[in-house]
């Protein structure tokens, strides 16, 4: 009853839900598909199991200490920071697709914008986040 009420406030936006049957019906397959390879690769594939293969995968390298030891943060802050400014970055992309429409105004919100950025990265130069050696 409220997918009725739902449907007919909204007209032409969905006729019936056939119209998701070719979708319903790809994701189906898809899901079979892959569910009946990997069956038919347990039932065909080789079962030897040795030594060599239930090892771990080491690369050739030799072991050597405790995987768990510490790592130094300043990797983690320079993955933020790049992210953070890469995300900021790509707000970039609608004001260039609108410029000509923004006018005057969406000028000054982008070099506020600007301007808050640059705050924000001499912030960073100047707390030496982004150089790698103490």
């Amino acid at each position: 009853m409220l997918l009725n009420h739902i449907l007919s406030a909204a007209p032409g936006i969905v006729e019936n839900a056939t119209d998701y049957l070719p979708i319903a019906l790809q994701i189906i397959f898809a899901i079979g598909f892959v569910a009946l390879m990997i069956f038919v690769s347990s039932l065909l594939g080789p079962k030897r199991k040795t030594n060599d293969k239930l090892a771990n995968f080491t690369s050739g390298i030799t072991t050597h200490g405790n995987a768990r030891q510490p790592m130094a943060i300043k990797y983690f802050l320079i993955a933020i920071l790049f992210v953070l400014f890469d995300v900021e970055v790509i707000f970039f992309y609608p004001y260039a697709v609108n410029f000509k429409s923004l006018s005057w105004t969406g000028f000054i919100e982008i070099l506020l914008f600007v301007g808050l950025f640059l705050i924000g990265f001499v912030y960073i130069i100047k707390k030496r986040a982004l150089q790698w050696e103490d």
